[in-house]
C-alpha cells in the first residue's frame, strides 16, 4: 500500500501517483511525500536508490523495535517514533512503529503494517494547508504532531484508569485479585510508553537545530508547541509511575491493616469462648466439688459463664478490640 502527494509553492497539486515517478517529479522545485505500508525490501531499496537514503537507515527501517531517535546523514535524516493505542479493556498500551527519511524535498514515511492512521497525518496537514510553504518541516510537523497527541491521549487514559484503580482499592469489599491484574497491567503500560515518549525530546531538539535546516522561522513556533507536548507526556508518565507504586503499596497495607482487625476481632471471641470452656472443664471433674449433683451448682456455674463472658465482651468492646 502506497499513498504520495506533491506540494508545489505551498499548494497541494497531485496525490496518487506511482512511485516510480517521484524521482523525476523531484527534479522540480516540489515537496513530496511518500507513504510505504509494509514494504519489501526490494521496493524500499529501489526508492532508497532513487532518493540516495543512506543503507544503515535503510536497514533500521526494515527492522522492527528500533528505539525512538533521529539519526542525520550527509543527504537525510532519519526518524523512528511509535504511535501508541491504549486498549481500554484491558488497560494495555500497543505501538506501531513508524519510521521517516527526511529529505530537503521529500518525507518517506515507512510502517510495518497499518495499525497507525496516516489519514490523521494527512488531514492535519489539510487542516493547517496555510503552512504547506514550509515545504518538508511541514510535512514533518504534521507527522510527529499526531504522534505526540497520540502520547498525550494515552497518558491521559491511564490517568482514567488508575484513578478507578484507586476506588476499587478504598472500597468496601475490594478483589484484591483484581486490583493486583490492573495495577500489573497499569505498570507494563506506563513502562513501555515511557520508553516511548522519553526520547522524543532528543527528536524534536535533533530536528530544530539550525544547522539541519527542517525548521523554518515560520514552523518554529508550531515544533517548540510540538516540544512542549513531549515534555508535558513525560513528566506525566513519570508521575503516574510513582502513582502505580504507591497505590500497590497501599493495597498491601490496607490488606495488611485489614488482617490485624480480623486477628484482634478473633482473638477476642477466643478470649471469651474460653470462659465457658475452662468452667465447664473444671465442672467435668471426676471428683466432688461444692454444688456436685446439686441443681444449684449448674446454676452458679451458667451464671459464672454468663457474668464472666458478657463482662469480657464488654471490656472488649469498649477497647474497639470487637
Amino acid at each position: 500500500m502506497t499513498d504520495t502527494r506533491l506540494y508545489r509553492n505551498g499548494v497541494l497539486e497531485a496525490e496518487g501517483f506511482p512511485v516510480e515517478e517521484v524521482a523525476d517529479r523531484l527534479a522540480d522545485d516540489v515537496t513530496v511525500w511518500v507513504d510505504l505500508c509494509g514494504p519489501s525490501r526490494s521496493e524500499l531499496a529501489g526508492l532508497a536508490h532513487e532518493l540516495g537514503l543512506h543503507e544503515l537507515a535503510v536497514e533500521d527501517a526494515m527492522q522492527e523495535h528500533e528505539r525512538p531517535k533521529c539519526h542525520i546523514y550527509d543527504t537525510h535524516a532519519f526518524l523512528t517514533t511509535y504511535a501508541v493505542r491504549l486498549d481500554q479493556a484491558s488497560g494495555r498500551l500497543k505501538t506501531c512503529e513508524v519510521d521517516a527519511f527526511v529529505t530537503p524535498k521529500a518525507l518517506v514515511t515507512v510502517r510495518a503494517d497499518d495499525h497507525f492512521d496516516i489519514r490523521a497525518v494527512t488531514d492535519r496537514w489539510d487542516g493547517s494547508a496555510h503552512l504547506a510553504g514550509s515545504g518538508v518541516g511541514f510535512l514533518v510537523h504534521g507527522l510527529l504532531d499526531v504522534v505526540v497527541d497520540g502520547h498525550f491521549d494515552a497518558v491521559q487514559a491511564l490517568d482514567e484508569h488508575i484513578e478507578e484503580l484507586e476506588d476499587l482499592v478504598f472500597s468496601e469489599q475490594p478483589s484484591n485479585r483484581d486490583v493486583q491484574k490492573r495495577a500489573l497491567a497499569m505498570r507494563r503500560s506506563l513502562v513501555t510508553l515511557r520508553r516511548v515518549v522519553l526520547p522524543m525530546r532528543e527528536v524534536v531538539n535533533t530536528l530544530v537545530r539550525r544547522d539541519q535546516a527542517v525548521v523554518d522561522a515560520t514552523m518554529a513556533p508550531y515544533y517548540q508547541d510540538v516540544y512542549d507536548h513531549v515534555l508535558r507526556a513525560s513528566e506525566w508518565t513519570e508521575s503516574l509511575r510513582d502513582l502505580v507504586a504507591t497505590i500497590r503499596d497501599t493495597q498491601l497495607n490496607i490488606q495488611g491493616n485489614r488482617l490485624n482487625l480480623v486477628m484482634k476481632k478473633v482473638t477476642g471471641w477466643a478470649a471469651i469462648i474460653a470462659i465457658p470452656t475452662a468452667v465447664t472443664g473444671f465442672y467435668g471433674q471426676n471428683v466432688p466439688y461444692p454444688g456436685y449433683d446439686q441443681p444449684w451448682g449448674f446454676w452458679v456455674s451458667t451464671t459464672v459463664m454468663v457474668v464472666l463472658s458478657v463482662g469480657l465482651y464488654a471490656s472488649f468492646k469498649r477497647r474497639d478490640w470487637l
